[in-house]
């Protein structure tokens, strides 16, 4: 269980607005990544684990991250390590930069697969895009699109749908069925179109950054060691703008791209459980001093079994980078597979941690 979630006194919004400045806020969020996770767990380890031995540890994306830094300051305490869709960069500096390039390439290619199995959805999402940027751009004469919690829809939030539509099993089917449902049904003849109350709420459901707010705000720091990450997301997307203007892409009869996992400055604006934390998140993407995750020298001389799921296909973790890494650790097995998506562990678990059982025991060749 990662330092504050699930059960482990989770951050939400309403607890983290007894701090009394944004500031004080941010100091106590630096103590929550991965290499504080491992301080977590190897405190545990040593008072439940029988003569404090070394235990076994499943890393599933982003817990893969926190897997590579247990092993890279405290392999002592482990047996074994299996990781599933979660091999991190370990570049020095900021690697946020070089995980979103390769990440909006591979967002457009999980676009491409979307809008080909359901070709239909392309002038939905025209349609509804062009109903918001009208909301948006109308002056005090017409009201923005609200949503249930008191945020607002916009064409660029429209567009982070893609983070839990894109990249994992179901996601397709998902996101299809919720765009079925986009409209209001016209009961009465000449009443104006209207977004429907089922679209804004599954919306704001799909994100769940009112129970998860550790999400939004940390998310960039994952990548970061002695550097900034200066909303990596934000900077690099202006690169690659042209292909994600969802205004644009409409009003030329282009498909609207959905971005990934990605979280920007705006959205601590549209978002109403995010707004209470908008100079905190800024406060974040500046910090320069973030601590070491990972020591390259400890993976190369590494002793402990390492056995790794890594999806082909996986929007949330990029396939090259993650073979980059494991190229440094040594000893790692690796099972590469586009059988799964990033959720192939949700989606089949059994047969994933079969395959990777079976590697380090001896069931599975080692070519």
């Amino acid at each position: 269980m990662q330092r504050g979630t699930g059960l482990s006194t989770p951050l939400s919004v309403s607890s983290m607005s007894q701090f009394k400045s944004a500031q004080e806020l941010a100091d106590f969020l630096k103590h929550f990544r991965a290499d504080n996770i491992v301080n977590d767990a190897e405190f545990i380890r040593v008072r439940i684990v029988p003569n404090a031995g070394p235990w076994t540890i499943l890393g599933q994306s982003y817990g893969g991250f926190c897997a590579v830094t247990y092993l890279s300051f405290a392999p002592q305490g482990l047996k074994q390590a299996f990781l599933t869709g979660g091999i991190p960069p370990i570049g020095d500096g900021c690697t946020a930069d070089s995980v979103y390039r390769v990440g909006f390439e591979q967002v457009v290619n999980q676009n491409e697969k979307y809008y080909k199995r359901y070709p239909q959805d392309i002038k939905v999402v025209q349609e509804l895009v062009n109903y918001l940027a009208e909301k948006e751009g109308g002056g005090a004469s017409i009201s923005l699109v609200a949503l249930p919690s008191g945020g607002i829809l916009t064409p660029r939030g429209l567009q982070i749908l893609g983070l839990s539509g894109l990249g994992s099993g179901a996601g397709f089917e998902r996101m299809h069925y919720l765009f079925e449902r986009v409209w209001e049904p016209t009961l009465v003849p000449g009443a104006p179109k209207r977004i429907s109350y089922y679209f804004l709420s599954s919306f704001e459901k799909s994100l769940v950054f009112d129970t998860n707010p550790l999400y939004a705000l940390m998310h960039e720091s994952i990548y970061c060691q002695g550097s900034p990450s200066r909303w990596s997301a934000h900077r690099i997307r202006n690169e690659v703008n042209d292909k994600f203007d969802a205004i644009k892409a409409a009003r030329e009869g282009l498909p609207v791209l959905f971005t990934g996992e990605m979280i920007f400055p705006w959205m601590f604006d549209e978002i109403q459980a995010l707004k209470p934390f908008k100079d905190v998140a800024d406060i974040l993407a500046e910090k320069k001093d973030w601590p070491p995750l990972y020591n390259v020298q400890a993976l190369k001389d590494n002793k402990v079994p390492v056995a790794a799921a890594v999806y082909y296909e996986d929007m949330y973790v990029n396939f090259k980078l993650s073979i980059e890494t494991a190229s440094q650790i040594a000893g790692i097995r690796l099972w590469i597979t586009n059988e799964f998506m990033h959720s192939g562990l949700r989606d089949g678990g059994g047969k994933v941690l079969d395959h990777l059982l079976g590697m380090l025991n001896g069931r599975k060749p080692l070519f």
